[in-house]
Protein backbone atom coordinates (compact mmCIF):
# COMPACT_ATOMS: atom_id res chain seq x y z
CA UNK A 1 0.00 0.00 0.00
CA UNK A 2 3.00 2.35 0.53
CA UNK A 3 3.95 2.35 -3.41
CA UNK A 4 4.38 5.79 -4.13
CA UNK A 5 3.24 6.39 -8.00
CA UNK A 6 3.72 9.36 -10.43
CA UNK A 7 6.06 12.27 -10.81
CA UNK A 8 7.70 15.00 -8.67
CA UNK A 9 9.93 17.88 -10.18
CA UNK A 10 13.81 18.17 -8.73
CA UNK A 11 13.06 19.98 -5.57
CA UNK A 12 9.58 18.82 -4.53
CA UNK A 13 11.03 15.40 -3.23
CA UNK A 14 9.79 16.92 0.47
CA UNK A 15 6.19 16.29 -0.40
CA UNK A 16 6.41 12.85 -1.88
CA UNK A 17 8.31 11.80 1.17
CA UNK A 18 5.17 13.72 3.12
CA UNK A 19 3.14 11.73 1.04
CA UNK A 20 4.71 8.02 1.44
CA UNK A 21 4.61 9.29 4.90
CA UNK A 22 0.44 9.82 4.80
CA UNK A 23 0.43 5.87 3.63
CA UNK A 24 2.78 4.20 6.04
CA UNK A 25 2.75 6.27 8.97
CA UNK A 26 -0.82 8.22 8.88
CA UNK A 27 -3.27 5.61 8.04
CA UNK A 28 -3.88 7.11 4.23
CA UNK A 29 -5.55 4.29 2.66
CA UNK A 30 -5.62 5.58 -0.67
CA UNK A 31 -4.78 8.96 -1.71
CA UNK A 32 -3.39 11.58 -4.47
CA UNK A 33 -1.33 14.85 -4.15
CA UNK A 34 -0.57 17.29 -7.06
CA UNK A 35 0.97 20.93 -6.94
CA UNK A 36 1.29 23.45 -10.07
CA UNK A 37 3.91 26.29 -9.54
CA UNK A 38 3.63 29.61 -12.22
CA UNK A 39 1.29 27.40 -14.28
CA UNK A 40 3.96 24.12 -14.70
CA UNK A 41 2.75 20.67 -13.27
CA UNK A 42 5.43 19.96 -10.28
CA UNK A 43 3.77 17.64 -8.28
CA UNK A 44 1.67 14.51 -9.07
CA UNK A 45 1.49 11.33 -7.09
CA UNK A 46 -1.24 8.54 -5.99
CA UNK A 47 -0.60 5.44 -4.03
CA UNK A 48 -2.60 3.23 -1.98
CA UNK A 49 -6.45 1.97 -2.96
CA UNK A 50 -9.09 2.97 -4.46
CA UNK A 51 -11.47 1.71 -1.73
CA UNK A 52 -9.89 1.86 1.95
CA UNK A 53 -10.83 -1.54 2.64
CA UNK A 54 -10.74 -2.90 -1.07
CA UNK A 55 -8.23 -4.54 -3.51
CA UNK A 56 -8.18 -2.44 -6.34
CA UNK A 57 -5.19 -0.35 -6.65
CA UNK A 58 -5.50 3.57 -6.78
CA UNK A 59 -4.37 4.78 -10.43
CA UNK A 60 -3.28 7.74 -12.47
CA UNK A 61 -7.30 8.19 -13.33
CA UNK A 62 -8.73 7.71 -9.85
CA UNK A 63 -11.62 10.04 -8.49
CA UNK A 64 -13.10 10.43 -5.42
CA UNK A 65 -16.07 12.06 -3.59
CA UNK A 66 -14.25 15.23 -2.52
CA UNK A 67 -17.32 16.68 -0.09
CA UNK A 68 -17.09 20.63 0.64
CA UNK A 69 -13.64 20.80 -1.54
CA UNK A 70 -16.47 21.25 -3.90
CA UNK A 71 -17.21 24.55 -2.44
CA UNK A 72 -14.30 25.87 -3.94
CA UNK A 73 -15.64 25.00 -7.47
CA UNK A 74 -18.59 26.07 -6.96
CA UNK A 75 -18.08 29.04 -5.87
CA UNK A 76 -15.78 29.89 -8.94
CA UNK A 77 -19.10 29.76 -10.83
CA UNK A 78 -20.77 32.35 -9.34
CA UNK A 79 -17.61 34.61 -10.13
CA UNK A 80 -17.27 34.02 -13.66
CA UNK A 81 -20.77 35.03 -13.79
CA UNK A 82 -19.76 38.27 -11.87
CA UNK A 83 -17.08 38.83 -14.22
CA UNK A 84 -19.04 38.46 -17.43
CA UNK A 85 -21.80 41.22 -16.19
CA UNK A 86 -24.54 38.44 -15.36
CA UNK A 87 -24.39 38.40 -11.99
CA UNK A 88 -24.14 41.13 -9.18
CA UNK A 89 -23.31 40.10 -5.82
CA UNK A 90 -24.33 43.04 -4.17
CA UNK A 91 -27.88 42.34 -5.26
CA UNK A 92 -30.48 41.51 -3.66
CA UNK A 93 -30.72 37.34 -4.17
CA UNK A 94 -34.21 38.10 -4.60
CA UNK A 95 -34.08 39.97 -7.75
CA UNK A 96 -32.90 36.63 -9.17
CA UNK A 97 -34.74 34.50 -7.50
CA UNK A 98 -38.22 36.06 -6.19
CA UNK A 99 -39.48 33.40 -3.68
CA UNK A 100 -36.44 33.78 -1.66
CA UNK A 101 -37.64 36.68 -0.53
CA UNK A 102 -39.85 34.68 2.51
CA UNK A 103 -39.27 35.09 6.08
CA UNK A 104 -37.32 38.40 6.05
CA UNK A 105 -35.06 38.03 3.89
CA UNK A 106 -36.00 40.06 1.15
CA UNK A 107 -32.27 42.43 1.53
CA UNK A 108 -29.64 39.65 1.71
CA UNK A 109 -27.25 39.92 -1.13
CA UNK A 110 -25.58 37.39 -2.92
CA UNK A 111 -22.32 37.58 -1.38
CA UNK A 112 -23.89 36.58 1.99
CA UNK A 113 -24.65 33.22 0.33
CA UNK A 114 -21.13 33.05 -0.69
CA UNK A 115 -19.38 34.11 3.17
CA UNK A 116 -22.05 32.33 5.25
CA UNK A 117 -23.31 35.18 6.58
CA UNK A 118 -26.76 34.44 4.88
CA UNK A 119 -28.03 32.89 8.58
CA UNK A 120 -29.39 30.03 7.23
CA UNK A 121 -27.16 26.68 7.94
CA UNK A 122 -30.16 24.67 8.97
CA UNK A 123 -33.72 24.10 8.29
CA UNK A 124 -36.19 24.02 10.47
CA UNK A 125 -37.11 20.42 9.08
CA UNK A 126 -34.65 18.12 7.49
CA UNK A 127 -34.79 16.84 4.19
CA UNK A 128 -35.05 13.36 3.20
CA UNK A 129 -32.07 12.34 1.18
CA UNK A 130 -34.23 11.32 -1.75
CA UNK A 131 -35.70 15.04 -1.36
CA UNK A 132 -32.04 16.44 -0.82
CA UNK A 133 -31.24 15.29 -4.32
CA UNK A 134 -34.00 15.89 -6.69
CA UNK A 135 -32.94 19.51 -6.92
CA UNK A 136 -36.33 21.14 -6.23
CA UNK A 137 -36.91 20.58 -2.65
CA UNK A 138 -33.86 21.85 -1.26
CA UNK A 139 -33.83 24.99 -2.79
CA UNK A 140 -37.60 25.23 -1.75
CA UNK A 141 -36.67 24.57 1.98
CA UNK A 142 -34.09 27.48 2.21
CA UNK A 143 -36.10 29.99 0.21
CA UNK A 144 -38.62 29.59 2.98
CA UNK A 145 -36.54 29.21 5.89
CA UNK A 146 -36.56 31.66 8.42
CA UNK A 147 -32.81 33.04 9.52
CA UNK A 148 -31.20 31.74 12.28
CA UNK A 149 -29.52 35.23 12.92
CA UNK A 150 -29.98 38.40 10.95
CA UNK A 151 -28.20 37.88 7.56
CA UNK A 152 -25.15 40.07 7.76
CA UNK A 153 -24.54 40.45 11.33
CA UNK A 154 -22.43 37.22 11.56
CA UNK A 155 -21.57 34.36 10.07
CA UNK A 156 -21.70 29.90 10.38
CA UNK A 157 -20.95 27.96 7.96
CA UNK A 158 -23.34 26.67 5.48
CA UNK A 159 -22.35 23.31 5.18
CA UNK A 160 -25.29 21.84 3.09
CA UNK A 161 -27.60 24.60 2.78
CA UNK A 162 -24.68 26.32 0.34
CA UNK A 163 -25.42 23.73 -2.58
CA UNK A 164 -28.87 24.76 -2.72
CA UNK A 165 -27.95 28.49 -2.25
CA UNK A 166 -25.40 28.56 -4.97
CA UNK A 167 -27.41 26.20 -6.95
CA UNK A 168 -30.64 27.85 -7.54
CA UNK A 169 -28.78 31.55 -8.13
CA UNK A 170 -27.14 30.04 -11.16
CA UNK A 171 -29.93 28.33 -12.59
CA UNK A 172 -32.42 31.49 -12.47
CA UNK A 173 -29.43 33.41 -13.59
CA UNK A 174 -28.07 30.91 -16.87
CA UNK A 175 -31.06 28.45 -16.87
CA UNK A 176 -28.51 25.76 -16.46
CA UNK A 177 -27.44 23.71 -13.36
CA UNK A 178 -24.45 25.03 -11.41
CA UNK A 179 -22.76 21.78 -12.63
CA UNK A 180 -23.93 21.63 -15.74
CA UNK A 181 -22.48 25.09 -16.50
CA UNK A 182 -19.18 24.72 -14.66
CA UNK A 183 -19.08 21.18 -17.17
CA UNK A 184 -19.81 23.53 -19.87
CA UNK A 185 -17.51 26.91 -18.89
CA UNK A 186 -14.97 26.06 -16.88
CA UNK A 187 -14.19 21.86 -17.10
CA UNK A 188 -14.23 21.28 -20.44
CA UNK A 189 -12.37 24.16 -21.71
CA UNK A 190 -9.22 23.20 -19.20
CA UNK A 191 -9.69 19.53 -19.32
CA UNK A 192 -10.59 18.61 -16.07
CA UNK A 193 -12.12 16.03 -14.10
CA UNK A 194 -13.40 17.80 -11.93
CA UNK A 195 -17.14 16.91 -11.93
CA UNK A 196 -20.22 18.31 -9.83
CA UNK A 197 -22.45 15.95 -11.19
CA UNK A 198 -20.88 12.80 -11.83
CA UNK A 199 -21.52 11.27 -15.61
CA UNK A 200 -22.14 8.18 -15.97
CA UNK A 201 -19.52 7.36 -18.13
CA UNK A 202 -17.28 8.41 -15.76
CA UNK A 203 -18.53 6.01 -12.83
CA UNK A 204 -16.07 3.79 -13.31
CA UNK A 205 -13.14 5.48 -12.13
CA UNK A 206 -14.29 6.63 -8.69
CA UNK A 207 -13.29 4.38 -5.75
CA UNK A 208 -14.93 4.79 -2.20
CA UNK A 209 -14.53 7.06 0.62
CA UNK A 210 -15.19 5.78 4.13
CA UNK A 211 -14.36 6.58 7.53
CA UNK A 212 -11.25 5.12 8.77
CA UNK A 213 -9.65 5.13 12.01
CA UNK A 214 -6.43 7.46 13.13
CA UNK A 215 -3.36 5.79 14.03
CA UNK A 216 -2.39 6.01 17.25
CA UNK A 217 0.00 9.02 17.26
CA UNK A 218 3.83 8.21 17.68
CA UNK A 219 5.67 8.99 21.12
CA UNK A 220 7.68 11.30 19.35
CA UNK A 221 4.51 13.69 17.71
CA UNK A 222 3.80 15.21 21.56
CA UNK A 223 0.84 15.71 23.66
CA UNK A 224 -2.11 15.18 21.57
CA UNK A 225 -4.66 18.11 21.03
CA UNK A 226 -8.00 17.27 21.88
CA UNK A 227 -10.94 19.86 20.44
CA UNK A 228 -12.58 22.15 22.76
CA UNK A 229 -14.94 21.58 25.43
CA UNK A 230 -17.65 23.35 23.67
CA UNK A 231 -17.00 21.81 20.02
CA UNK A 232 -17.44 18.52 21.71
CA UNK A 233 -20.46 19.86 23.42
CA UNK A 234 -22.20 21.42 20.21
CA UNK A 235 -21.51 18.30 18.31
CA UNK A 236 -23.05 15.98 20.99
CA UNK A 237 -26.13 18.51 21.22
CA UNK A 238 -28.27 16.99 18.41
CA UNK A 239 -30.64 20.76 18.81
CA UNK A 240 -27.50 22.81 18.45
CA UNK A 241 -27.22 24.82 15.44
CA UNK A 242 -24.11 22.84 14.24
CA UNK A 243 -25.66 19.21 14.56
CA UNK A 244 -28.41 20.84 12.65
CA UNK A 245 -26.50 22.49 10.00
CA UNK A 246 -24.15 19.32 9.53
CA UNK A 247 -28.06 17.28 9.90
CA UNK A 248 -29.95 19.22 6.69
CA UNK A 249 -30.34 15.75 5.30
CA UNK A 250 -31.60 13.04 7.41
CA UNK A 251 -30.77 10.22 7.35
CA UNK A 252 -27.57 10.77 5.84
CA UNK A 253 -26.77 10.02 2.25
CA UNK A 254 -24.37 7.34 0.89
CA UNK A 255 -21.96 9.64 -0.68
CA UNK A 256 -21.09 6.35 -2.59
CA UNK A 257 -24.18 5.65 -4.03
CA UNK A 258 -24.46 6.66 -7.96
CA UNK A 259 -27.30 8.72 -7.24
CA UNK A 260 -25.77 10.97 -5.21
CA UNK A 261 -22.56 11.39 -7.35
CA UNK A 262 -24.77 12.07 -10.08
CA UNK A 263 -26.92 14.60 -8.39
CA UNK A 264 -24.57 17.25 -8.60
CA UNK A 265 -24.86 18.29 -5.19
CA UNK A 266 -22.92 21.59 -4.95
CA UNK A 267 -22.07 21.90 -0.88
CA UNK A 268 -20.22 18.12 -1.31
CA UNK A 269 -20.88 16.53 -3.83
CA UNK A 270 -18.38 16.96 -6.11
CA UNK A 271 -15.67 14.42 -7.53
CA UNK A 272 -12.46 15.10 -8.91
CA UNK A 273 -9.07 14.00 -8.95
CA UNK A 274 -6.38 15.77 -7.08
CA UNK A 275 -4.44 16.44 -10.38
CA UNK A 276 -7.41 18.47 -12.13
CA UNK A 277 -8.20 20.05 -8.51
CA UNK A 278 -4.95 21.33 -8.66
CA UNK A 279 -4.98 22.75 -12.02
CA UNK A 280 -8.06 24.37 -11.54
CA UNK A 281 -6.74 26.13 -8.62
CA UNK A 282 -3.55 27.13 -10.42
CA UNK A 283 -6.01 28.41 -13.58
CA UNK A 284 -7.73 30.99 -11.05
CA UNK A 285 -4.29 32.48 -10.20
CA UNK A 286 -2.14 32.61 -13.27
CA UNK A 287 -1.79 31.25 -17.23
CA UNK A 288 -0.79 27.82 -17.13
CA UNK A 289 2.17 26.35 -19.44
CA UNK A 290 0.13 24.75 -22.19
CA UNK A 291 -1.33 28.25 -23.02
CA UNK A 292 -4.50 28.06 -20.90
CA UNK A 293 -5.57 31.64 -20.47
CA UNK A 294 -6.40 32.31 -16.55
CA UNK A 295 -9.72 32.38 -15.50
CA UNK A 296 -9.98 34.82 -12.67
CA UNK A 297 -9.06 38.78 -13.75
CA UNK A 298 -7.01 40.15 -11.22
CA UNK A 299 -9.95 42.25 -9.98
CA UNK A 300 -11.97 38.83 -9.36
CA UNK A 301 -9.00 37.45 -7.65
CA UNK A 302 -9.10 40.00 -5.28
CA UNK A 303 -12.29 39.75 -4.90
CA UNK A 304 -12.97 35.86 -4.10
CA UNK A 305 -9.60 36.16 -1.18
CA UNK A 306 -10.69 39.61 0.42
CA UNK A 307 -11.58 38.41 3.89
CA UNK A 308 -15.58 38.82 4.50
CA UNK A 309 -15.81 36.57 7.62
CA UNK A 310 -13.95 36.55 10.57
CA UNK A 311 -13.78 35.14 14.40
CA UNK A 312 -16.11 33.25 15.93
CA UNK A 313 -18.34 30.30 13.68
CA UNK A 314 -21.47 29.91 14.69
CA UNK A 315 -21.84 26.81 13.58
CA UNK A 316 -18.39 25.36 13.61
CA UNK A 317 -17.67 26.94 17.29
CA UNK A 318 -14.50 27.67 16.27
CA UNK A 319 -12.69 31.25 14.63
CA UNK A 320 -12.81 30.44 10.60
CA UNK A 321 -11.89 33.35 7.92
CA UNK A 322 -14.06 32.95 4.52
CA UNK A 323 -13.13 34.80 1.40
CA UNK A 324 -16.32 35.05 -1.28
CA UNK A 325 -16.94 31.61 -1.58
CA UNK A 326 -13.78 30.30 -0.06
CA UNK A 327 -11.92 29.54 3.26
CA UNK A 328 -8.81 31.51 4.05
CA UNK A 329 -5.79 30.46 5.79
CA UNK A 330 -6.07 30.72 9.13
CA UNK A 331 -5.80 28.34 12.64
CA UNK A 332 -8.67 26.35 11.93
CA UNK A 333 -7.53 25.50 7.81
CA UNK A 334 -3.85 26.31 7.40
CA UNK A 335 -2.77 26.68 4.13
CA UNK A 336 0.97 28.26 2.91
CA UNK A 337 0.26 32.04 3.96
CA UNK A 338 -1.94 35.10 4.62
CA UNK A 339 -3.44 34.96 1.19
CA UNK A 340 -3.94 31.16 0.38
CA UNK A 341 -8.02 30.81 -0.73
CA UNK A 342 -9.48 27.30 -1.18
CA UNK A 343 -11.20 24.62 0.85
CA UNK A 344 -11.35 21.75 2.81
CA UNK A 345 -13.17 18.54 2.33
CA UNK A 346 -14.73 16.98 5.87
CA UNK A 347 -12.72 14.21 6.67
CA UNK A 348 -9.13 15.25 5.03
CA UNK A 349 -9.53 16.18 1.21
CA UNK A 350 -7.95 20.13 0.76
CA UNK A 351 -7.22 22.32 -2.33
CA UNK A 352 -6.28 25.84 -2.42
CA UNK A 353 -3.72 28.40 -4.30
CA UNK A 354 -1.70 30.98 -3.41
CA UNK A 355 -0.92 33.37 -5.68
CA UNK A 356 1.79 34.92 -3.83
CA UNK A 357 4.24 31.98 -4.18
CA UNK A 358 2.02 31.21 -7.55
CA UNK A 359 1.14 27.74 -6.15
CA UNK A 360 -1.54 25.45 -6.59
CA UNK A 361 -2.50 22.47 -4.44
CA UNK A 362 -4.96 20.04 -3.71
CA UNK A 363 -4.77 16.51 -1.71
CA UNK A 364 -7.46 14.06 -2.01
CA UNK A 365 -7.82 11.34 0.28
CA UNK A 366 -10.56 8.10 0.50
CA UNK A 367 -9.49 7.71 4.11
CA UNK A 368 -11.72 10.11 6.03
CA UNK A 369 -11.29 11.44 9.96
CA UNK A 370 -13.79 13.38 11.96
CA UNK A 371 -12.03 16.47 10.89
CA UNK A 372 -14.13 19.41 9.67
CA UNK A 373 -11.33 21.55 8.84
CA UNK A 374 -7.03 20.73 9.23
CA UNK A 375 -6.11 17.46 8.75
CA UNK A 376 -3.25 16.20 9.79
CA UNK A 377 -2.57 14.47 6.36
CA UNK A 378 -2.71 17.89 4.46
CA UNK A 379 -1.38 19.55 6.86
CA UNK A 380 1.94 17.50 6.40
CA UNK A 381 1.72 18.00 2.96
CA UNK A 382 1.26 21.56 3.17
CA UNK A 383 4.49 22.02 5.27
CA UNK A 384 6.72 20.42 3.30
CA UNK A 385 5.65 22.29 0.01
CA UNK A 386 6.27 25.00 2.04
CA UNK A 387 9.76 24.36 3.05
CA UNK A 388 9.93 23.61 -0.48
CA UNK A 389 8.57 26.71 -1.59
CA UNK A 390 10.51 29.00 1.07
CA UNK A 391 13.90 26.94 0.96
CA UNK A 392 13.47 27.30 -2.96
Amino acid sequence: MADVQGTVADGYEPVRDAFRANLTERGDRGAAVAVYRDGHKVVDLWGGLADPDGRQPWTEGTAQVVRSVTKGPAAAVLHLLHQRGRLDLDAPVGTYWPEFKAAGKERVPVRHLLTHRAGLPALDAPLTPEQALDGVSGPAAVAAQEPAWEPGTAHGYHAQTYGWLLGEVVRRVTGRSLGRWFADEVAAPLGLDVWIGLPEDQAHRVGRIAEVEAPPAPASAGPRVRPKREVVEAWRDPDSLTRRAFGTIDPQPDENAPAYRAAGFAASGGVATARSLARFYAALIGDLSDGTRRLYAPATLTQARTEESAGPDRVLRVATRFGLGYMLHGPSCPMLGPGSFGHPGRGGSLAFADPESSLAFAYVTNSLRTSVTSDPRAGALVRALHRVATEG
